[in-house]
């Protein structure tokens, strides 16, 4: 018989998770109440393929560098695999490994016929010895060294943390000096270059979308409703401009120069030109500066990190006092975080639902790549709109009915799709009781 699995809330256990164990962490508690056999458990859990590849670089200053490039292929039972590439100075391959399962989750909850992978480089984009032409040699060397694993039917990368549309535009030329012009390679791609309408906005706009739909459930009026968002990127800033035109009151953003802190709302575009104009959004024009963690921290209704993972902890858990927190980052509540969070009865929207909608719309990308036709912006929208409902209304389903959290109810829903088709394919297990 199967041991029970430690509450990663009775134990510091929860917080010493790696990033990969914390999402397998997940994975099992909804595994358990699917009955799935322990092969199938070790199928779905392990990643297909990781790559890791030396980029060397000489830099336009005349040195010459070496950064670690990664990309973990985690599952194919639903097709292709997909997922962003990020450029960040802790990018490691336990970290690809945990976002290449989420990855996998993500696709299966929205129903797209996908599977999940992740990658990224061990650099600073924004140092200060980083030019713009170092970022695209280190591009092009990694895309020389991975188009071997890539493809439009293989493993579709995106952009991630600092990561671009650009970006996206080095790795179609240069995966197309060895495979001929193939804008379906990546999604999140200038549109002069095949790229989607609504693509750059898709995650916020998912990201507000859900809240709206989580928002009633919960009894919360989201037209005056307060909202803290931490973080201010691509995704931070589109879901505080949705949620804005919703009606909400967005009364801090952050970045990682600290917050903006405006208790009677703030000017969300006034933020954005702050941050453009002098990089951080702490100098929008009437705020009151405060820390990130002071953020994760104020009194409101909505609290959206949009940043990083892992910034809601054992530590800090307590002292949120949102009555919902929608994850517009990948894994940003720890294991023992949510149980925290659980047990004061606050509302967590998880990742793999509330942050999908950048992978829908590059899904709609990849189709019009593969159509070679190309959609206006009110369909994507529309599609996408409809696609979040139905995934969102479906995982509330799921949770009524096992009486178990949003998260666990959509990694259910995730791993019997996902199981389902690897029993297709002819992987033999034992039965189940899902």
């Amino acid at each position: 018989m199967r041991q029970p699995r430690q509450s990663a809330a009775t134990s510091t256990e929860g917080e010493r998770l790696t990033p990969f164990e914390a999402v397998n962490f997940q994975f099992d508690r909804a595994a358990d109440l699917l009955g799935l056999s322990e092969a199938m458990r070790v199928a779905l859990k392990t990643p297909y393929r990781e790559v890791m590849v030396e980029i060397p670089v000489i830099c336009e200053r005349g040195d010459l560098r070496t950064f670690r490039g990664y990309r973990v292929q985690h599952n194919l039972a639903r097709g292709p695999m997909k997922g962003g590439l990020r450029y960040h100075p802790d990018m490691d391959l336990d970290e690809a490994r945990a976002l290449a399962s989420l990855m996998t989750w993500k696709t299966a909850v929205v129903d797209l016929p996908y599977g999940g992978a992740k990658g990224g480089i061990a650099c600073d984009p924004h140092a200060p010895e980083m030019t713009r032409r170092d970022l695209e040699n280190i591009t092009r060397t990694f895309v020389d060294r991975l188009q071997v694993f890539i493809g439009p039917n293989q493993d579709i990368p995106a952009p991630d943390v600092n990561t671009n549309a650009q970006v996206m535009a080095w790795i179609v030329d240069e995966y197309s000096k060895f495979h001929g012009f193939t804008p379906g390679v990546v999604t999140g791609k200038p549109i002069a270059l095949g790229g989607s309408e609504g693509r750059e906005s898709a995650t916020g706009r998912g990201v507000a979308v859900v809240t709206a739909h989580a928002a009633k459930d919960a009894g919360l009026e989201l037209d005056g409703a307060t909202v803290a968002i931490q973080g201010f990127g691509n995704v931070g800033s589109w879901s505080a401009r949705f949620l804005a035109d919703m009606g909400a009151r967005v009364v801090a953003v952050s970045d990682v120069e600290g917050a903006a802190y405006a208790p009677k709302g703030l000017d969300v575009v006034a933020a954005g030109d702050a941050a453009r104009a002098s990089g951080s959004v702490v100098a929008t024009p009437g705020v009151e500066p405060i820390g990130n963690d002071d953020l994760l921290a104020l009194d409101v209704d909505v609290l959206v990190p949009a940043a990083l993972g892992h910034v809601i902890h054992a530590g800090n858990a307590g002292a949120v006092r949102a009555r919902l927190i929608v994850e517009g980052a990948n894994a940003p509540v720890t294991p023992a975080a949510d149980e925290i969070l659980a047990e004061r009865g606050v509302t967590v929207v998880p990742d793999i639902l509330a942050n999908a909608g950048g992978v829908t719309v590059s899904y709609f990308e990849w189709v019009q790549n593969l159509q070679q036709f190309r959609w206006d912006a009110d369909r994507v929208d529309e599609e996408l709109l409809a696609t979040l409902e139905r995934a969102y209304r479906t995982v509330r389903e799921v949770a009524e009915a096992k009486d178990v959290s949003l998260r666990t109810a959509a990694f259910v829903l995730a791993i019997r799709r996902v199981a389902a088709a690897t029993e297709l394919r002819g992987f033999q297990i034992g039965p189940s009781r899902g």
